[in-house]
């Protein structure tokens, strides 16, 4: 279901936001601690994004690249 409606109807301040734009995060965090009801903030994330081998792949959650898979994944991010 809807997480911003089912937050928001038990009294709390609900924002979506995009997890991984650092300028959103800031901002939302910046105005959680200001009101009378508490701050949820529900950040949309892609597990493993910018890493074509573990976007998206569960096991990325758990698991630990190996010293090829680290440099890879530098590669990509950079």
């Amino acid at each position: 279901g809807n997480l911003e409606e089912k937050f928001s109807s038990f009294g709390c301040n609900a924002v979506t936001i995009n997890g991984h734009d650092y300028d959103a995060i800031e901002s939302s965090l910046k105005k959680a601690g200001y009101g009378t009801y508490p701050t949820v903030i529900i950040a949309n994330t892609i597990k493993g994004k910018g890493v074509s081998f573990m976007e998206n792949r569960l096991e990325w959650h758990f698991k630990s690249p190996n010293e090829e898979q680290l440099l890879q994944a530098l590669e990509e991010l950079s």
